[in-house]
């Protein structure tokens, strides 16, 4: 625990830090050029690396519940010490292509940095990351004597690539560390604002007062407060432990098993890492890559978003009906009108959030507004008021989060800056072109396949950047719109938080569940199968992302809405209008009429309604039997 290992002394530092870190990205992005600080671009990357690279040596450990140790103070002192040293030369290094060519100081720097960044990198991302970043680090050492054609690249000795890792803009500082300091951020602080001025007891309680009184209240509830949360907060983890306390024990008391509460929740979370208008990390290194707007990407991810959750509600639903499960009790559903009278201001942070991203295209600014806005009304508010402990713990929060993105997203930077300087970025998604034989049904699957492997080891965000070097751009080659195709890798990248082994989220709310993990994992496989099979269908139909004209786009969004309904029913079990699937070939029928109302095309969409009307028609012709669960609402 990080109260802990802390004492207060720690935790001011980390408060300091955090603030002096918060405060140069709104001097930043503000343009406010405070006491005449308007520092370039890779010395306010160096001093963001400066204020949070040594905390990862005072929050994480490096054996798991450790104290504080003696060494922990050296590595956080040295790799201050050498970033700030990095961004006092920011101009010297780039007049003089230090890059390739430095003094001796700054190589041998760039080598001891080398190795506290993966030493963060293990604390706050793991061991497995590191390990993959640092073998990928060392790539150029050996590049040229790779025996396999488009693994071969440019070789470099220790040195060079050190320097290239560490002072390149391809490297560290490259295209994934910039668009934390200029965009992610804020978001970050935004998120960890929302949970400490009680957002998710807001969203939680709006939920419950939409959707409680209908069948399997207590699950819906959950799905759509972790929808509304997570969609803020961009963050699986703590969005399943943040919402899964309230909402896992709610759910087995009205009767859903522990297993099957605990899945629920596990996919409602990670929804919201691919849900608009925030996402995770991901999206906005996505819109870098791509040089489009963010709230571009925001909108694509909208359909797909909105499928994967119709998916995970009709399930729910079907459960509940096959079990007869009842929604809340009247006095225990809270008021609409009054849950929106004691939150309203979080809609407004919210609405306010989608005004700078939309109107104003202020991706950077937006953030910051929304959690001073937050805090100001949660400051005026008795009931959300917070004293200087309260301050002073969210804070510690903050470094902590903004800790962990900072050190992995560097880390990562690792990978980009290797496969840059070798050329393999190039000839590698070349050669997979070459190899697939132009065919997108195999590069789509060899990129689900790795990105869900590597999704095992690493977060979405270093997935995402490994394979949008190397695999996003086969699949533009090959005529996939270019945001489908980097859509796709996030997708893919996100079931890992769901998916066995590892199914990171689905462990969580096991844990909270008191049920067996994998159990668990496997049942929010098939609550969340929506998004192992829409990333395939966006890249056939790029209008379920909004990418062409305002009828297609309609006819699609009805077509794989209908499609999601009947695929989740039969994953069920249970069909609204029909009932329970006791007949395996019913609930075949009732299948392959999804996946083929999915499948763009007006003959799939015409194949898909008949097999459905050979399934409902019967039922409609015979007297009518209505057992008691169908009476309930849905």
């Amino acid at each position: 625990m990080m109260s802990e290992r802390l004492n207060k002394l720690l935790k001011t530092i980390v408060v300091i830090a955090t603030l002096i870190g918060i405060l140069l990205s709104i001097n930043m992005l503000f343009y406010l050029e405070l006491f005449g600080f308007n520092p370039l671009q890779n010395s306010y990357l160096y001093y963001i690396l400066a204020c949070f690279m040594p905390i990862a040596f005072l929050i994480f450990p490096a054996k798991k519940g450790q104290k504080v140790k003696w060494y922990d103070f050296i590595f956080a002192s040295v790799s201050f010490a050498i970033v700030i040293y990095f961004g006092l030369n920011g101009q010297r290094m780039i007049m003089e292509g230090w890059d390739w060519n430095a003094p001796p100081l700054a190589t041998y720097s760039s080598i001891i940095l080398w190795g506290l960044l993966l030493e963060a990198l293990r604390r706050t991302g793991g061991l497995v990351l590191s390990i993959i970043c640092l073998l990928i680090s060392l790539y150029p050492l050996i590049a040229s004597g790779m025996p396999i054609g488009f693994l071969q690249g440019q070789s470099y000795d220790l040195f060079t690539i050190a320097r290239n890792h560490m002072m390149s803009a391809n490297g560290v500082l490259g295209i994934a560390l910039t668009t934390v300091g200029n965009l992610i951020l804020g978001f970050l602080v935004f998120g960890v604002v929302l949970t400490h001025t009680g957002g998710g007891d807001f969203f939680f309680k709006l939920a419950q007062s939409m959707f409680g009184r209908f069948r399997g209240g207590e699950a819906k509830v959950s799905i759509v407060s972790s929808a509304f949360f997570g969609m803020l907060s961009g963050s699986a983890i703590s969005n399943t432990i943040t919402t899964g306390a309230m909402t896992i024990p709610a759910m087995k008391k009205s009767g859903y098993k522990p297993h099957y509460a605990g899945a629920i929740e596990a996919v409602a979370s990670t929804g919201g890492t691919i849900t608009p208008p925030i996402m995770g990390s991901a999206a906005f290194i996505m819109a870098s890559f791509l040089a489009i707007p963010y709230y571009e990407i925001a909108l694509a991810a909208a359909i797909p978003a909105l499928l994967y959750y119709i998916g995970l509600i009709v399930q729910a639903d079907g459960y509940a009906a096959k079990n007869n499960l009842k929604g809340l009790k009247k006095e225990e559903i809270p008021s609409f009108l009054e849950t929106l009278k004691g939150g309203w201001y979080y809609l407004f942070a919210l609405v306010l959030l989608v005004y700078f991203l939309v109107i104003l295209n202020s991706e950077g600014q937006a953030p910051y507004y929304a959690s001073l806005v937050l805090l100001i009304i949660a400051m005026i508010n008795k009931t959300t008021r917070m004293n200087v402990k309260q301050l002073f713990d969210m804070f510690v929060e903050i470094g902590k989060v903004l800790t962990e993105i900072v050190c992995i997203i560097a880390g990562v930077g690792f990978i980009v800056g290797a496969l840059s300087a070798t050329g393999v970025s190039f000839s590698f998604s070349r050669e997979l072109v070459a190899a697939a034989g132009d065919s997108m049904i195999l590069i789509l699957i060899g990129g689900a396949l790795t990105s869900f492997i590597l999704g095992m080891g690493m977060t979405v965000s270093a997935v995402y950047v490994f394979l949008a070097i190397i695999m996003a751009p086969a699949l533009v080659a090959i005529g996939v719109d270019p945001v489908a195709a980097h859509l796709f890798v996030v997708y893919w990248a996100t079931v890992s938080y769901i998916t066995p082994p590892v199914a990171l989220a689905a462990f969580a709310a096991s844990g909270i569940a008191k049920a067996n993990p994998m159990k668990t994992g496997f049942t929010a496989v098939r609550l969340g199968a929506v998004t192992f099979l829409v990333p395939f269908f966006f890249v056939y139909q790029p209008a379920l992302i909004f990418r062409g004209e305002p009828l297609e786009i309609a006819l699609s969004v009805v077509s794989a809405i209908i499609g999601v309904f009947l695929l989740s029913s039969s994953l069920e079990g249970y069909l609204i209008g029909f009932g329970r699937m006791q007949n395996l070939l019913v609930r075949l029928i009732v299948l392959v009429a999804g996946l083929c109302m999915l499948i763009p095309g007006i003959l799939t969409d015409a194949l898909g309604i008949a097999l459905a009307l050979i399934i409902y028609v019967p039922k409609f012709l015979k007297p009518v039997n209505v057992n008691i669960d169908e009476k309930q609402e849905v």
